[in-house]
């Protein structure tokens, strides 16, 4: 009985951690030079141009700038989202109750590895203007959850 009670401890842990282990690999590999502005060019480009037809090629190079900097915001939301849910179901009393700070923590931790990896690489540019992005993609994230949890709160009294 004891040993079940702890696979079932593992599982939940488990299922709890491993999104958040799994996002940051797919922010990692969205780190390296695969993922440069040159190469998401191949497939952004002929959506611009498909949703701007008339557009001047540098109005679409603008276009494709702000793709970029909403995939940041929303990858870094996306990671917020994966954190605040496993910290919100955490058996540690440290992390449950901290739980909005180390999802934030998380973020920025995560944002200034990954553009410090870019800063590395001569197809990409690590910026402190990238880190702060993630980190409002984050901050969005846990504001938003913050604000379901506490309403699903209220309504139960």
């Amino acid at each position: 009985m004891a040993d079940n009670l702890q696979k079932s401890k593992w599982r939940g842990r488990f299922l709890r951690y491993a999104p958040i282990i799994l996002w940051i690999g797919v922010i990692m590999v969205l780190s390296t030079s695969q993922a440069s502005m040159s190469k998401t060019s191949r497939f952004v480009t002929p959506l611009l141009v498909f949703l701007f037809p008339n557009a001047p090629e540098a109005t679409l190079v603008i276009y494709h700038g702000y793709v970029r900097k909403l995939a940041h915001f929303t990858e870094y939301a996306i990671l917020a989202f994966w954190a605040c849910r496993a910290f919100s179901n955490s058996s540690q009393n440290l992390l449950l109750r901290f739980r909005f700070a180390f999802s934030f923590i998380l973020v920025f931790v995560v944002a200034s590895i990954d553009e410090t990896n870019q800063s590395f690489l001569s197809s990409r540019t690590g910026s402190i203007d990238d880190v702060l992005l993630d980190a409002a993609g984050g901050a969005a994230m846990i504001l938003f959850f913050y604000s379901v949890t506490e309403y699903h709160q209220r309504r139960k009294f």
